[in-house]
């Protein structure tokens, strides 16, 4: 009697299982799931709010017919990250994510319908999803759930669309394609220690084929230490000189030794704060937001602390810069004030 009892109840529970299946494959025939960076900038360590790694979640419709799908408010439980360091060593999670994920909850959600060419995107920050602890080149991919994610049920692993196996309709879910993060050193560790130890190490002084975000990170860490040969050292001075259309017009009016002796007087005037003060702040902290460059020009947007008495004022900064002779340069700047805090 048993034995036909357990028999029954496997025949019910494949029968249930290939309905579900079913289902799931007609609701998302056609289904594509994939991600690519958001925003793309310079990712460090540790999960600061004030450098995200920003992904775009893309789910699209590529087939003949009208594809259905949940979408957790919380994205917590309809997406997760996966990613592995080069010795395929798995990154943890983080204490939010598998707070939520094992702790028994309301979930709030919507249906969504798109037609065929259709698609649907949202963008999510892969550390709040995951830890990681240190620079590294990392290998990033993530599940969609379309049912959402349920903890009691075991996990099914679909890819393109296609199910690979069936146990339950709820946790299906997408593999999409693999990203390559790169992660590096935290900046201000990284610029310090590039730049020599004191003023009278001139001999030392050579300007090198680095990053623009490492030439703009090592002129801000110069002026925050006093180091004004080390500041003047990825600056075209020339140029920085002639953004000001009055002195332009005198510069080019003068004999080569004059114009030397006005780069000459234009870097003093920096050291003693008499003109273009926002260059030569002191900031009390900053971080690199973006960086975009071609082969020979760029950017490189910083959000910038500085400290008074009684409050700190933010501002974005944005540098200009110019390779030359295989050197990227500082060429101008802008800026932009954010408020205070």
């Amino acid at each position: 009697m048993k034995r036909i009892l357990f028999f029954i109840i496997t025949i019910f529970l494949i029968f249930t299982q290939q309905i579900f299946s079913e289902d799931f494959t007609d609701s998302m025939k056609g289904a594509e799931v994939s991600i690519k960076f958001y925003n793309k900038t310079m990712y460090y360590p540790g999960n600061d709010v004030d450098n995200p790694v920003n992904v775009k979640v893309t789910i699209a419709n590529k087939g003949s017919d009208t594809i259905h799908f949940k979408l957790a408010e919380d994205r917590m439980f309809s997406i997760d990250f996966t990613a592995y360091t080069v010795k395929n060593v798995k990154l943890e999670h983080s204490s939010n994510f598998i707070k939520k994920r094992s702790t028994t909850q309301t979930v709030f959600f919507r249906e969504i319908s798109l037609e065929p060419g259709e698609e649907y995107s949202f963008v999510e920050n892969v550390k709040d999803y995951l830890i990681i602890p240190e620079s590294s080149v990392y290998y990033l991919e993530l599940q969609f759930y379309p049912e959402l994610f349920r903890n009691q049920y075991a996990a099914i692993k679909t890819s393109a669309g296609t199910t690979i196996s069936t146990t339950t309709k709820s946790n299906v879910y997408f593999i999409t394609n693999r990203l390559t993060l790169e992660v590096k050193p935290s900046p201000s560790a990284a610029a310090i220690a590039a730049l020599p130890l004191s003023n009278s190490n001139k001999d030392i002084l050579k300007s090198q084929n680095i990053a623009p975000d490492q030439v703009v990170e090592q002129t801000i860490i110069a002026r925050q230490r006093s180091l004004w040969d080390q500041f003047f050292l990825y600056m075209d001075i020339e140029e920085m000189l002639m953004s000001n259309a009055t002195r332009s017009r005198k510069y080019r009016a003068e004999s080569a030794d004059m114009r030397a002796r006005m780069l000459e007087n234009y870097k003093l005037d920096l050291q003693q704060a008499k003109l273009d003060t926002d260059i030569v702040a002191i900031p009390e902290k900053f971080f690199i937001e973006r960086t975009l460059y071609s082969a020979t020009e760029g950017t490189v947007t910083v959000k910038e602390w500085f400290a008074y008495d009684t409050y700190k004022e933010i501002k974005r900064y944005t540098y200009y810069v110019r390779k030359r002779d295989g050197i990227w340069q500082i060429y101008d700047y802008s800026v932009e004030n954010l408020g205070t805090e």
